[in-house]
């Protein structure tokens, strides 16, 4: 059985620097990952998309190229030259991360980890193969995935998470997105950009409720320019998919409003990844998917430590 003196489940912006840091004050690390190195933001967050929104800038860019005294031809879309290159760069990172954990001599250990008891993970990799380590402390850093609820279920074909968002096989012809925080906000963007009719629907009476109401009114005014449709102060109660469509029935203060669309973006916030953690071997506790922590991102089990969005709000990979 190895043995470590930590040992990090999840190599996302939290895993991956506390793995460098715990190996740079002298102790034997390892981390485990099951998917890829870097975590949502790398591969299916922060930087993928904002390579998307690059593209959508530049065509925004021609597309207002008169105004700057240049005449250029109305652009093609390349739908599967956009993802390629926005995964491209995804993976180009993920193998810097890749490359940092071999510089700092950092175990890494592909596969599921499990909580056994105190001190004692189980490590399943993709073939089946179950491998038991030690740790004097272990750091759960699993992150958190896309929140769907019961009557609003993403299924990668009509309706859609953050993740198939990013990788769409088609450009939907209508975009009908549920929750206008920043995920639901930059596709709403891109889209529009594209040329995508978008209607984004919002359960407050605000777009981008995390921020400054200020900055919500003239984003608001910004993005309805750009041809973004928004209901606020409403409810989704009922989403019917067709073999092409979805409807989505909304109530709001006026009453109830139906909307179709051909493809909808669920972006209704995130949920930590606590299952399958081992963690009902272990004194920790979870309330609302959040393992609970201290000030020193302390479990109630010693030495075990939860760290970023699996702990809690704010959900910020920086």
């Amino acid at each position: 059985m190895q043995d470590f003196d930590v040992v990090v489940v999840g190599a996302g912006p939290g895993g991956y620097v506390a793995a460098i840091r715990a190996t740079q004050l002298g102790m034997k690390t390892a981390i485990i990952e099951k998917e890829h190195m870097g975590g949502v933001c790398l591969n299916w967050g922060c930087i993928p998309t904002k390579a998307l929104l690059r593209t959508a800038e530049v065509k925004h860019l021609i597309d207002h190229a008169e105004e700057f005294g240049l005449k250029v031809a109305k652009p093609d879309i390349m739908l599967d030259k956009v993802v390629e290159r926005s995964r491209k760069i995804a993976g180009q990172l993920a193998s810097g991360i890749k490359h940092l954990m071999k510089k700092n001599k950092i175990t890494v250990l592909e596969g599921h980890g499990s909580l056994k008891g105190t001190g004692i993970l189980s490590v399943k990799d993709n073939s089946g193969k179950i491998e038991d380590i030690k740790a004097k402390h272990i750091i759960l850093a699993t992150g958190a995935r896309a929140r769907t609820l019961p009557h609003l279920e993403a299924d990668g074909e009509i309706v859609w998470t953050a993740r198939h968002a990013m990788t769409p096989k088609t450009m939907p012809k209508s975009l009908v997105i549920v929750g206008s925080g920043a995920i639901g906000i930059e596709f709403a963007s891109f889209y529009r950009t594209l040329g995508v009719d978008v209607t984004v629907v919002e359960m407050i009476d605000r777009i981008l409720p995390q921020e400054d109401p200020e900055i919500s009114a003239l984003a608001l005014k910004n993005f309805e320019k750009q041809g973004i449709k928004f209901v606020l102060s409403a409810t989704v109660e009922k989403l019917e998919k067709t073999k092409n469509s979805a409807k989505i029935f909304v109530k709001t203060a006026k009453g109830h409003e139906t909307f179709e669309a051909s493809n909808v973006i669920l972006a209704i916030g995130i949920i930590g990844n606590t299952e399958n953690l081992g963690l009902e071997n272990t004194q920790a506790k979870v309330e609302k998917n959040q393992i609970q922590t201290n000030e020193w991102c302390q479990t109630a089990e010693p030495g075990l430590y939860a760290i970023g969005d699996v702990a809690g709000a704010p959900w910020l990979a920086h």
